[in-house]
C-alpha cells in the first residue's frame, strides 16, 4: 500500500535550505557545504520515504549543492601564473550564486510575511453582513505551530526511522494489511486517552512496518490540521511530546 501527500507547508527547496541553515545556526555568508549538503540529502531521503509529490525540484537543488561541494574540494595550486581574467575566476567562491539566491528568497519570504500581517491587521477594520455558512459544511482552521514546523516533524520522523533500522531483526515476515488514515487517527487518540492525554512522539512508532509508520505520521499531521492534538518540544534536543489540544490553545 502506498500513500501520497502534498503539504502546503513545503514551499520549495530553498525554503528547506533556509530551514536547515537556521536550525544549524549557519552563517549564510560562510556556508559549510559538506554539513549542509548531508543534512539536505537526509531530509530528501525521508521525504522520498513519505512519497511526497514534486520532489524533482528538490533533487535539482541537491545536485547543485553536490556540485558546489565538489568545486570547493578541488585543490588550488599556488605559484602558477594566470592572466587577469583567470585570477578573477580563481578568486570566485562557488557558493556566491547560492548565497545570492538564498538572500533574495529570504527577502521575498519576509516581505510576504509582512504583507500577510498587514492584510490581517487591515481585515480588523472591515465587516460584512453575517451569512449562513452551514451550506459549506464545518470550517476547520489550519495553522502551523510557531514552535515547530513540518520540517521539524520530518526531522523527528527521520531519526525514528534510523532507530527502527538499527533495531530491525535479521528476518521479517510479509503481511498485507489495509488500514485507513481515519482508523489510525482513532488509534492515536485512544493511545493518548490511555496515557492521560500525553505521550512521546517516538512511542507512537514502536510497532509496524514502513507503510504503517508512514500512515502514523500522516495521521498525526491530519490530527494537527484538525487541531485535535498538539506536538511540542520544550527545549533544544528534547524529545517531541504529543498531547490533546485544550480549548483556547
Amino acid at each position: 500500500m502506498s500513500y501520497k501527500v502534498k503539504l502546503e507547508a513545503f514551499e520549495g527547496p530553498l525554503d528547506l535550505l533556509l530551514h536547515l541553515i537556521n536550525r544549524l545556526e549557519i552563517d549564510i555568508y560562510d556556508i559549510p557545504m559538506a554539513e549542509l549538503t548531508q543534512q539536505y540529502i537526509e531530509h530528501l531521503q525521508t521525504m522520498r520515504v513519505l512519497q511526497l509529490d514534486e520532489l524533482s525540484e528538490y533533487l535539482v537543488l541537491a545536485a547543485t549543492l553536490i556540485e558546489i561541494k565538489s568545486k570547493m574540494l578541488l585543490p588550488v595550486h599556488e605559484g602558477e601564473e594566470f592572466d587577469d581574467d583567470m585570477e578573477f575566476d580563481m578568486e570566485d567562491d562557488p557558493r556566491d550564486e547560492l548565497v545570492a539566491r538564498l538572500i533574495e528568497y529570504r527577502k521575498y519570504k519576509e516581505a510576504a510575511i509582512n504583507l500577510k500581517e498587514s492584510a490581517d491587521e487591515r481585515s480588523d477594520y472591515f465587516t460584512r453582513t453575517p451569512g449562513d455558512l452551514s451550506v459549506f459544511g464545518e470550517v476547520i482552521i489550519s495553522e502551523m505551530e510557531d514552535s515547530l514546523s513540518v520540517f521539524d516533524l520530518i526531522g523527528a520522523f527521520q531519526k525514528m526511522l534510523d532507530r527502527k533500522r538499527l533495531k530491525a531483526p535479521l528476518t521479517a515476515s510479509i503481511m498485507k494489511t489495509e488500514r485507513s488514515v481515519g482508523e489510525k487517527m482513532n488509534e492515536i487518540m485512544a493511545t493518548l486517552e490511555r496515557s492521560s492525554g500525553v505521550c512521546d512522539f517516538h512511542s507512537l512508532f514502536e510497532e509496524g512496518d514502513r507503510s504503517d509508520l508512514v500512515l502514523t505520521f500522516l495521521s498525526l499531521l491530519e490530527l494537527m490540521k484538525r487541531r485535535n492534538i498538539l506536538v511540542e518540544q520544550h527545549g533544544n534536543f528534547d524529545e517531541l511530546t504529543v498531547s490533546f489540544r485544550r480549548e483556547g490553545e
